[in-house]
């Protein structure tokens, strides 16, 4: 009993203390605020609820009631000290009464930074502004991120990208790329590095130097003088020049000096053009800025043989450049009946070996039957007289002049190879590829770098007749073809021959039809004699051109075979589509022999699951399987145009592409002469345009894979 009441004695001490402490924070209220409270309950919360005060006045803690709420009869002795300090407690909010008057009369110019220690909500008004003005900072540490010794020359970048001037790059495309570059990097340069060549800078003015290598001409990549620039208005200029004789090295090497129309309408390889932007990130991050900046020449090993050979007839090979020095006349005369051979010696011998490309026994000085042999044919294509001695007249001609010819012609070739495609072939097939070239007359299949099949072809003729360059994707075979005969050659030959001889075209076994418009339409059902053999292979194309057999196997003896309309006449056309089949289809064991099964008086179209890409090329000079120079006839006079346009005519105008008019394939009305046959007397539709026929309707029914369609289709030439 005697425990509880002395619980409860300590308990209402307890209430007593907490009381004296409300009545004090109540009056302190009252005289801050003008508003007396109504109730004690008022008073509780209030001050239950911590609040920031106007002075540094502690409120009661808990240790100030501790002792009290454990009291014992033990304790009662210390009760009577614990209250003089509640006490003491009391009056000293009485102190605060005068400073929040104070602070409340006076403007209060900021006692509040004093106070945020000690209150912990109101700083967060004050902090706004703070935070506000960090925006206002990145720019100053962003521009930290420049080393200051290459400050200056970000500055003048700065302002030299930031006027959109085109003094430095006229494309859009280029320009752009510039001021995403920079600007991502604060204008930093990429070059130089306080005023000193970085490695990239070095590796690409390396490579810009040495563009005549790969055929192209270092005037056109000018190299800026770092050294003289002192300043960073110099560098900054130099840096820019730099950048733009990059970009264009790289889109001349990838893409070609000059765009492949303004050689001829008759050409059509897809555009394969350099983004700025990735050549930026490219080169400046390459580990060999040099070797990044020629990866976008031709990757094509036809293309670095001749970029070897372009060396062996400038006489550079992977030294100095080799003259031959005066000296006499060296002549080899054989053995004969009555004298034995005579060599001569000379020292000038193994530069003479050098130049004419003569690896075997190099430095061997005698002028043997071997060099006599290569100083003959060298006069030969020099048009000098083929007499194998080695006079003057051949001695100037290696030096100076010497191949000039030939290097013209390599050159234009390695340009014609950046026109076509990287990639020759189609991955899904062992990077399978048909590739013909029209001055050897040959074309080859190709299957995982190796030749797998090689054949003789008749190409079109020179003039209008030419068989057009271009690259497109063979789709199917068609086995007994129809050959509408273009219109060209009806209205050209055709037509004109009917005024001579009404019956010439059934004697021919051509059909004539004549539509309602008056139009006409001539066409040779399949057969043995068929203009088109008995296989055509198609790879669609706005020349309306493909490759076919043909009856008239003659041709392919001679050795310049330029005789055709346009397309191209295959030699052996059943082992041709045997190995395109082979590659297309595996599983179907399509051979010559099953091919030449299928012959007869419908067509059958034999559809491939994946195209073959089919690349018309024109190569007047090209390296062969035993790594020796081969030049043949310009027969369409591609070579002559192109030299002639890069000798006179420079700046990248010759970039731009060259409209021209598209070949018509008009069927005008005519009026034929009596007594021409016509099929369909009572006359039809106009039916399918040329195209149609000669690649098929807009939406034909799919035909099973060696089986012959439903619906009979027509189709070319």
């Amino acid at each position: 009993m005697r425990d509880c009441l002395n619980h409860r004695a300590g308990f209402d001490r307890v209430l007593m203390t907490v009381a004296a402490t409300f009545l004090t924070v109540s009056a302190s209220s009252a005289l801050a605020q003008d508003q007396p409270r109504s109730s004690a309950a008022e008073l509780a919360i209030e001050a239950a609820i911590p609040r920031p005060e106007p002075a540094n006045v502690a409120p009661p803690t808990a240790a100030d009631i501790k002792l009290d709420s454990t009291a014992t009869v033990q304790d009662s002795t210390k009760e009577p000290t614990k209250e003089p300090v509640k006490a003491e407690a009391a009056p000293a909010p009485a102190k605060v009464e005068t400073k929040p008057a104070d602070v409340a009369t006076t403007p209060a110019p900021e006692a509040q930074p004093a106070k945020a220690d000690t209150a912990t909500t109101t700083p967060a008004a004050p902090a706004a502004p703070a935070t506000a003005a960090a925006p206002a900072a990145e720019p100053v540490k962003a521009a930290s991120n420049v080393p200051a010794a290459d400050q200056p020359v970000a500055d003048k970048l700065k302002d030299i990208i930031g006027a959109k001037t085109s003094r430095h790059f006229d494309r859009k495309n280029e320009r752009a790329a510039v001021e995403k570059f920079y600007g991502a990097r604060d204008f930093a340069p990429v070059w130089t590095q306080a005023g000193s060549l970085t490695a990239a800078a070095k590796g690409v003015i390396a490579r810009l130097k040495d563009a005549a290598s790969d055929g192209l001409n270092p005037a056109d990549y000018p190299v800026p003088d770092f050294a003289a620039a002192t300043n960073p208005d110099a560098l900054a200029d130099a840096e820019l020049k730099l950048t733009a004789s990059m970009f264009d090295y790289a889109r001349q090497a990838q893409s070609g000096r000059m765009h492949w129309s303004q050689v001829s309408g008759d050409i059509l390889y897809p555009e394969h053009p350099v983004d700025p932007n990735e050549v930026l990130a490219k080169i400046t991050t390459a580990t060999d800025a040099s070797a990044a900046l020629d990866s976008y020449n031709p990757p094509h090993k036809l293309y670095k043989e001749l970029k070897a050979k372009l060396a062996e007839l400038r006489g550079q090979g992977n030294g100095p450049v080799i003259e031959i020095a005066d000296g006499p006349a060296l002549k080899y005369t054989p053995a004969g009946k009555k004298q034995a051979e005579i060599v001569v010696e000379d020292p000038r011998v193994p530069q003479l070996r050098a130049k004419l490309g003569l690896a075997e026994n190099a430095s061997d000085t005698r002028y043997d039957a071997t060099v006599a042999e290569a100083v003959r044919k060298f006069q030969n294509s020099a048009e000098l007289k083929a007499t194998g001695i080695l006079d003057d007249k051949t001695v100037k001609a290696i030096n100076t002049p010497k191949r000039d010819k030939q290097i013209d012609v390599v050159l234009v070739n390695m340009e014609r190879w950046r026109w076509l495609p990287r990639d020759l072939g189609v991955p899904s097939l062992g990077d399978a590829y048909v590739i013909l070239n029209i001055p050897d007359y040959t074309l080859k299949v190709m299957q995982r770098g190796q030749q797998v099949w090689t054949t003789r072809v008749v190409t079109g003729k020179p003039g209008t007749h030419a068989t057009p360059l271009l690259t497109e994707t063979m789709k199917y075979i068609t086995v007994n073809p129809t050959w509408n005969v273009p219109p060209s050659i009806v209205y050209n030959e055709y037509l004109p021959a009917l005024q001579q001889d009404p019956t010439v075209l059934q004697r021919m076994g051509l059909k004539l039809e004549q539509n309602r418009d008056g139009s006409v339409h001539i066409s040779q059902p399949p057969g043995e004699a068929n203009a088109l053999g008995r296989i055509r292979f198609n790879f669609p194309n706005k020349f309306l051109v493909y490759q076919h057999d043909t009856p008239d196997k003659n041709l392919f003896a001679r050795d310049e075979r330029a005789f055709s309309h346009g397309c191209m006449r295959v030699q052996n056309p059943d082992q041709y589509a045997s190995v395109l089949l082979g590659i297309a289809m595996p599983n179907e064991k399509y051979t010559p022999e099953r091919i030449r099964s299928m012959y007869g008086k419908s067509e059958i179209d034999l559809k491939f699951p994946t195209p073959i890409p089919v690349n018309i090329t024109y190569q007047t000079a090209f390296v062969d399987d035993g790594g020796k120079l081969q030049f043949r006839k310009d027969v369409y006079g591609r070579d002559a145009t192109m030299i002639n346009i890069l000798k006179n005519s420079r700046g990248k105008d010759l970039e731009n592409i060259v409209a021209h008019s598209q070949p018509s394939y008009s069927r005008p009305a005519t009026t034929l002469p009596n007594g021409v046959a016509v099929a369909n007397n009572n006359g039809g539709s106009s039916g399918l345009n040329f195209f149609e026929r000669l690649f098929g309707a807009p939406t034909p029914p799919p035909a099973p894979v060696g089986r012959r369609p439903q619906q009979q289709r027509v189709f070319t030439r």
